[in-house]
């Protein structure tokens, strides 16, 4: 009964989805882009028996692309659907396409929409990484008899106080799950505990991705170049840009002997960000005003601050940068992926709100990979310290470094429980 009400309600917001969507195109064009896919209309054909693999965004797309990687050499010719729900997953999951593979937008979350999916595209199994469990979408692949597997899997103390809520929607969607393979323990009991069939933990897979080897070595060749030591504020979110501005401004000490680096989370903030640091007074220097491939040279300004409005480069800003403050931890959003900065051997300062990554935070800080700091001037203080302190910046990177190569294997481990459910 509940479903039928969410499947009317969803219904109902659909004029306010395309809204959304035109809206966004607008900003971002890749929105607008086979947009009758999120209802269930396809052009082009899809031979059945494919895996369906959904990452709604970029964070779980590259958490997918080990994953895929390992599937494709232990099941020579499997092919796969990639569904994503952002601009940036779709532009991302570019990365992962190979000759027979397509790319679609996730299905709008309406039976109609649903059933119109699973009848055109047939998978074999479904592979969702994180916490995407729709459920129109569980039912109609229960309906369908495909068995959608949860990898990656997470649920945050948030989150699941939010499906204890709405369980007569949450628990047929986590229940009708094959099985689900949880990051952590913790992540697993909640699981459990909504009815979800925990197959094992088998950890995150994010710390199986390879940083971009050229986009790190450019960053490191950056680094090494550089006059001054570069401090990051990365993949941050509304309302951290302008805090860490104004500790600037406040503390202008810290201006000293180091160049900010400020790379936001969302492309469409990339013009926004830019004009705060405009508004500071500061000098401003743009990412995309550099070359393609940027050497230390064209940057002579080192009191200018950086804007990073580029995708894709990750590997880059965080093999440039000496020391970064995690994105999304200064504010009540749960943090980024603190495992990214320390694959590239950057040491992490995060702020009080890290429960997207409870673990990973916690086990960087135990490795000394990453410190934790109440607040924005905190995190300025310290991150401007370590930066201006070789030695010990040159142990917490190796000590990052080696906190991400403890914990791989969670790939070797998804593909061997997943080895029976993938046909080719």
């Amino acid at each position: 009964m509940m479903r039928l009400a969410y499947s009317w309600l969803m219904w109902l917001l659909t004029p306010a989805l395309l809204g959304k969507l035109y809206l966004r195109a607008g900003r971002e064009p890749v929105y607008g882009q086979a947009w009758p896919e999120r209802f269930g209309f396809y052009k082009q054909r899809i031979q059945p028996g494919a895996v369906w693999l959904h990452a709604v965004s970029l964070g779980e797309t590259r958490a997918a692309l080990a994953l895929v990687r390992a599937l494709r050499q232990a099941h020579p010719g499997v092919r796969f659907v990639f569904t994503h729900g952002t601009a940036t997953g779709r532009v991302e999951g570019a990365s992962l396409m190979a000759e027979g593979d397509v790319q679609l937008w996730q299905p709008w979350d309406t039976p109609q929409a649903v059933q119109r999916f699973f009848k055109h595209v047939q998978p074999c199994m479904g592979l969702l990484i994180d916490t995407e469990v729709w459920p129109n979408l569980m039912h109609g692949a229960s309906a369908q008899s495909v068995p959608v597997v949860l990898a990656n899997a997470r649920m945050s103390a948030k989150s699941f106080r939010s499906a204890m809520r709405w369980q007569g929607l949450a628990r047929p969607a986590f229940t009708g799950l094959h099985a689900v393979l949880a990051q952590t323990e913790e992540d697993a009991k909640r699981l459990r505990s909504l009815g979800a069939n925990v197959q094992a933990v088998t950890g995150n897979l994010k710390f199986d991705a390879e940083p971009d080897a050229h986009l790190l070595a450019l960053g490191h060749a950056w680094r090494d170049q550089s006059a001054v030591p570069v401090v990051m504020l990365a993949i941050s979110r509304e309302g951290e840009e302008a805090a860490l501005l104004q500790v600037l401004q406040q503390h202008p000490q810290y201006l000293q002997g180091v160049q900010w680096w400020l790379v936001p989370r969302h492309p469409q903030r990339f013009d926004e960000v830019a004009s705060l640091v405009q508004q500071s007074g500061m000098p401003l220097v743009r990412r995309s005003a550099w070359s393609a491939s940027p050497h230390s040279s064209e940057l002579a300004n080192n009191e200018a601050v950086v804007v990073g409005d580029s995708l894709g480069e990750m590997a880059f800003y965080f093999g440039a940068a000496r020391v970064c403050l995690l994105g999304g931890s200064f504010e009540p959003l749960g943090g980024q992926n603190l495992i990214e900065a320390c694959a590239c051997s950057c040491p992490v300062v995060m702020g009080p709100h890290t429960f997207n990554f409870k673990q990973a935070a916690e086990w960087a800080l135990k490795a000394k990979a990453g410190v934790r700091v109440l607040d924005m001037t905190e995190a300025v203080r310290v991150a401007h310290g370590l930066a201006l302190n070789p030695a010990a910046q040159t142990t917490m990177a190796a000590a990052a470094l080696a906190f991400t190569q403890a914990h791989q294997g969670a790939v070797a481990q998804s593909v061997a429980l997943l080895k029976d459910l993938v046909k080719v």
